[in-house]
């Protein structure tokens, strides 16, 4: 009997994590900015994205996020900011399609999480820290995450831009499905 019981010990004791992969609901997901231009704040979005993420919250050493924006989708709902914004000295989405955003390296911290990846736009990469959080209920994962970047930093902006748009804050809101 004792036996037994010591050949079903290894299944009491808590299994392993395992990386989860999640797939990301686009309708309740977004992906917008905000900045400051003439004293005023100016909001936008790029609705066209995508990410790959996975993440375990027992399991951050398996996790990992790549997401792409595609820039040429980036609006603010005014025509001239849009095309400055889209120029050859904004974004320039002709030569750079995308910015990606890549991380392996997630961490808990006393509010919620950081990924620690590299930010790659407008042909420019610099490493940066993502702080975001992360309620997870019912096979369904909300992560709310901002970071705030200078655009000079990405070469992103001209002399005639001023002080305009100096910092931009990334403002996601990714809501998804655990993957089976």
């Amino acid at each position: 009997m004792l036996r037994r019981v010591f050949a079903f010990a290894p299944l009491l004791v808590a299994s392993p994590a395992f990386a989860q992969d999640w797939t990301v609901d686009a309708e309740t997901s977004s992906v917008g900015f905000e900045t400051t231009v003439s004293g005023a704040t100016v909001s936008g979005e790029f609705p066209d994205w995508s990410a790959d993420i996975t993440l375990n919250r027992d399991d951050l050493e398996a996790a990992r996020i790549e997401a792409r924006v595609l820039t040429g989708s980036g609006s603010t709902g005014n025509t001239q900011m849009d095309q400055s914004m889209l120029s050859s000295s904004g974004l320039n989405p002709v030569e750079h399609e995308a910015a990606t955003f890549t991380s392996e390296d997630i961490r808990a911290t006393d509010e919620g999480y950081e990924a620690h990846g590299v930010l790659t736009m407008a042909g420019s990469s610099q490493e940066i820290v993502l702080p975001f959080t992360l309620d997870i209920s019912g096979g369904r994962a909300v992560a709310d995450g901002r970071y705030t970047l200078a655009r000079a930093d990405y070469g992103v902006g001209s002399s005639s831009w001023g002080s305009a748009a100096n910092e931009v804050t990334l403002i996601l809101h990714i809501e998804a499905d655990a993957a089976e």
